[in-house]
């Protein structure tokens, strides 16, 4: 597997010791060295078998000097191939169809270490070349050439194929051929194993069980391993060695005798021999490279498929596999080697389609299935892999796995005769690495964020770690579409859609987790859903921009992405948050309406402190709510006003509860009258009138009596403040609104309009039913005595008005001390309505204690010019003109008491007859009491004459009403 290196200039490095040999074991003991040898034996045998004139042989100095005189070729005229002059230049024909790049003049200059020569000569033909390329001694060329030319001269004509390498090479040489005895005896051990591995272990066809040859010969090899065998002409040793060899090699499928030897052609030997030679192709002393002569080389090595029984396909497979090999094997440092496997692996693709082999499909499934792996080990977790300095490297790895993958897939198909699912093999394979290697990243992620976060735990207000990796997510889904997609986009249409939605479901399976775990909205809390959404808008967009040319249009892949809902998340925990601060406020205003008293002496301002307490934890809570590091302000802004405003409505009811209203403090209105004072008739009315008069006292004792003027104006004091304190908290509000950027300028004054709708209309409410109170409490409640009990009660003219006047200017001074400036006026302005309305109940309703003349008339519009005077103060007190608008039904009302008997009987008459539409003959109906008095209402009218102390007004009562005749 390759690994990322620290430095953005390194090439990532890989051990080929987890690439095995894709074409099996031999099962003997060859070193490379002898395999080497051996390769080369068949191929200088190969290419001295195809020439037509005989061989000879000269020393390895005299043929180089032939070379470079530019004689003709004296070593051997029947293999020009071998000793083809290396002065070409021209451009390779295998190189530019692999991709691979033309080494530079210097490179090619470098080329000139022949192995054992000792002297830094630069070859010179194409034989020469390979021998330097397959580490092969001059001394041991110049051996096999001897043996060659001895096999040669003794079988004139024979071809290569017709012959078994080893056992001729066996025969003719002996120990003098050789430095020492040792390397005679190693040599001899290393072509028994050869048949052994060739004729034995590998055969072209399988051996027979009844075919004693294969016994006969592992007892010759195992000899021969033990001791030297005699190996001359005419030794029986040779001679059963050669029988039996030959009897085992000249097998054919139908039993006959082949005249061609099946000693080298056994897979995997062939395959193991034909690598040693592909080997050659690539520079001894630069092997990260292929050398410039590579066609030549190749057409050398091809000359041996007649023995190892090679063709096109397996070629093809075979230097595949030793390019792949190559690039692993010299640390990954040349791509070019692995894209030009990629490249052969395309010609591999149409062998696989065109054969049905067996063996072929054995070879081809073990070679590709060990590239796959290796490929799919950096592919599979690609971010510790490749970066931006070697993603071209990336592009080769997936085209090799994909390639391979295919052929994989087909073969497996073909081999069941099964009919393949048409499932695209590249898209699926290139999802799956998309996909493994972001989990891969993603867990890498959380592992380096959760050490960070434990080791910066000293530090103040760290950041939570699902925030974190929010961010450093972010940057991974930017470097995937950067760097990672275009690459991937060549197999898979969505590969950004793709990892983006897998690092999504990676995401939202741990904020799955974490939201699991909130029980209230915290600061961590608020940081990591927003970080969740803002991550989730990236992905989404990416997701999106890839997804534009795609058949659905991307609508697979947005669905796999289950929405975060982060938003939801928030303002459900705002909501709960909401929820608990505003059950805190309610119980603030419990607790501190309970403890109230609404004393005027609390503060300066004279309302009471439980209104500054549940104000201000209103405030508090407001500010609160926007110091919450959220987005949706605005949307949730309505919940909490809807809480607080019900909170406070609460408070103003209750604070204006148990005051009772203006119709508690009325008398009741006595019945009409005429008795004779002392009368039983008389006293049965006035007892009945007494306990009306009482009933106001009665009913207000306990709580109500308790409350006195001042406290009310408290109350009314306290309901103004809260008014002015609601306003106060809008435009704080609204400047919160604007600050936060979240709400048009007109969305924000449209939701304004609407807030604390129930606490100002409660305010109001309660304002103007206080202010009724507190007036009908003084004219009818605390000044009863000196207005019901005391104005004009017996002689006019010794009860007037004048005490009246002065305890209702103490209580004036009162209110006026303690009411607030703004409602003031009110106030004072309801007790002077209040007082017209008792001045007028006394004139109207004063029960059978008043009786009025003509001449009393002077008197009451006197006393009650004296009333308005009072609330007119010199100028000081309430405007002229709204007590004249105020003082209009009265003033209306006192002419009709200097009005005489018979005027005022003609229009009480003509004002019942207007009413009732009855004729003058008709007999009067008694009108109603409605209690809007009126100078052309009947009930007032009917009222004046009730009270009018003269006969003709006994008389008309008596005769209409069957009053009594005296008072």
């Amino acid at each position: 597997m390759v690994i990322k290196s620290n430095r953005i200039d390194d090439v990532p490095i890989s051990s080929s010791d987890e690439l095995r040999n894709p074409f099996g074991q031999l099962g003997v003991d060859l070193s490379d060295s002898e395999l080497r040898e051996m390769a080369y034996e068949v191929l200088v045998g190969a290419c001295r078998s195809t020439g037509g004139k005989p061989l000879t042989y000269i020393s390895q100095s005299q043929r180089t000097a032939a070379v470079e005189r530019s004689s003709s070729l004296s070593l051997s005229s029947g293999a020009p191939s071998l000793q083809r002059s290396l002065t070409s230049t021209a451009a390779s024909k295998v190189k530019k169809a692999l991709g691979l790049k033309k080494k530079s003049p210097n490179a090619v200059a470098g080329q000139n270490n022949p192995v054992g020569s000792g002297k830094g000569k630069k070859p010179v033909t194409v034989g020469e070349l390979v021998r330097i390329q397959m580490r092969v001694s001059e001394q041991t060329d110049s051996r096999i050439r001897r043996g060659l030319l001895r096999i040669a001269a003794g079988q004139l004509g024979r071809r290569i194929e017709s012959m078994v390498l080893p056992l001729e090479l066996l025969q003719q040489f002996k120990s003098s051929d050789f430095p020492n005895q040792q390397e005679y005896e190693a040599w001899q051990k290393r072509n028994l194993k050869i048949l052994e591995a060739g004729l034995l272990l590998h055969p072209h066809m399988p051996l027979d069980k009844a075919d004693t040859a294969p016994q006969r010969l592992r007892q010759i090899i195992r000899g021969g391993l033990e001791r030297p065998i005699e190996t001359g002409k005419q030794s029986e040793s040779m001679q059963v060695l050669r029988s039996t060899v030959m009897s085992l090699a000249c097998r054919s499928f139908d039993g006959s005798t082949s005249e061609t030897c099946h000693w080298a052609d056994g897979v995997p030997f062939n395959l193991r021999l034909y690598q040693t030679l592909l080997e050659a192709c690539f520079d001894v002393n630069e092997e990260t490279s292929v050398v410039e002569e590579v066609d030549e080389v190749l057409e050398l090595i091809k000359k041996t498929w007649v023995v190892l029984g090679i063709n096109q396909m397996l070629h093809n497979l075979c230097f595949s596999w030793v390019l792949f090999h190559h690039f692993v094997a010299t640390g990954q440092v040349e791509n070019d080697l692995l894209f030009a496997a990629n490249n052969l692996l395309a010609e591999v693709e149409n062998d696989a389609k065109a054969t049905k082999d067996s063996v072929y499909s054995t070879i081809l499934s073990s070679t590709l299935s060990r590239i796959l792996r290796w490929a799919e080990k950096s592919l599979l977790a690609y971010h510790d892999t490749f970066y931006s300095g070697n993603i071209e490297l990336m592009q080769i790895v997936v085209s090799l796995a994909v390639i391979s993958a295919k052929i994989l897939v087909d073969d497996i198909s073909n081999e069941y005769r099964k009919k393949r699912k048409e499932v695209d093999v590249a898209c699926d394979r290139v999802d799956n690495y998309i996909r493994s290697s972001v989990r891969s990243a993603f867990a890498q992620k959380m592992e380096t964020v959760k050490s960070s976060k434990r080791s910066s735990k000293n530090q103040q207000n760290p950041l939570p770690v699902l925030s974190i990796l929010a961010q450093d997510l972010t940057e991974l889904a930017l470097n995937e579409k950067e760097i990672y997609s275009p690459i991937m986009k060549r197999w898979h249409p969505l590969a950004a859609g793709t990892a983006v939605a897998t690092l999504h479901a990676c995401y939202g399976n741990e904020l799955k987790q974490f939201v699991s775990d909130i029980d209230e909205l915290s600061p961590d809390a608020v940081q990591v859903l927003l970080a969740a959404d803002k991550l989730e808008k990236v992905l989404v967009q990416i997701a999106v921009e890839d997804s534009v040319e795609s058949e659905d249009g991307g609508k697979a892949i947005i669905q796999e992405m289950a929405p975060y809902e982060a938003e939801t998340v928030i303002t459900s925990l705002v909501k709960v948050w909401i929820r608990t601060r505003v059950d805190r406020v309610k119980e603030w205003v419990d607790r501190n309406l309970q403890q109230e008293v609404w004393n005027p002496q609390a503060n300066k301002e004279r309302f009471a402190p439980s209104a500054i307490e549940v104000l201000r934890t209103m405030d508090e809570t407001i500010e609160a709510f926007f110091l919450l590091p959220i987005i949706m302000h605005p949307n949730l802004l309505p919940d909490l006003m809807n809480g607080l405003d019900r909170c406070l409505q609460q408070y103003v009811l209750k604070a204006k509860s148990g005051c009772g209203t203006q119709s508690t403090f009325i008398p009741t209105m006595p019945a009409l009258t005429r008795c004779k004072t002392g009368s039983k008739l008389f006293k049965k009315k006035e007892k009945s009138y007494t306990t009306h008069r009482r009933k106001p006292q009665v009913g207000t004792t306990n709580r109500e009596n308790s409350i006195g003027i001042p406290q009310l104006c408290v109350r009314i004091n306290t309901l103004q403040h809260i008014r002015t304190q609601l306003e106060v908290l809008g435009k704080k509000i609204i400047n919160h609104l604007r600050n936060s950027k979240s709400a048009p300028a007109d969305d924000i004054a449209n939701r304004m309009e609407k807030k604390f709708e129930l606490s100002v209309a409660a305010c109001v409410e309660g304002i103007q039913q206080l202010c009724e109170v507190t007036a009908h409490k003084v004219v009818f409640h605390d000044l009863s005595h000196v207005l019901w009990d005391g104005l004009y009660v017996g002689d006019v003219s010794s009860s007037r008005i004048e005490p009246f006047l002065q305890e209702l200017e103490q209580h004036l001074v009162v209110i006026s001390a303690t009411v607030h400036d703004r409602v003031r006026t009110r106030v004072i302005t309801d007790v002077m309505k209040t007082s017209f309305e008792g001045f007028l109940f006394v004139l109207l309703a004063g029960g059978p204690s008043r009786t009025f003349t003509l001449q009393d008339s002077h008197t009451l519009e006197e006393d009650f010019k004296f009333l308005m005077d009072l609330f007119w103060s010199n100028g000081d007190g309430l405007p002229a003109e709204l007590i004249d608008k105020l003082s209009t039904t009265v003033k209306g009302i006192l002419p009709l008491f200097r009005t005489d008997t018979e005027s005022l009987i003609e229009q009480f008459r003509r004002a019942t007859q207007e009413s009732f539409g009855f004729s003058s003959k008709s007999r009067l109906p008694l009108p109603e009491t409605s209690g809007q008095w009126s100078p052309a209402e009947p009930n007032t009218l009917l009222r004046v004459l009730c009270y009018r102390n003269d006969d003709m007004a006994t008389k008309f009562l008596k005769k209409t009403y069957n009053l009594p005749k005296k008072l």
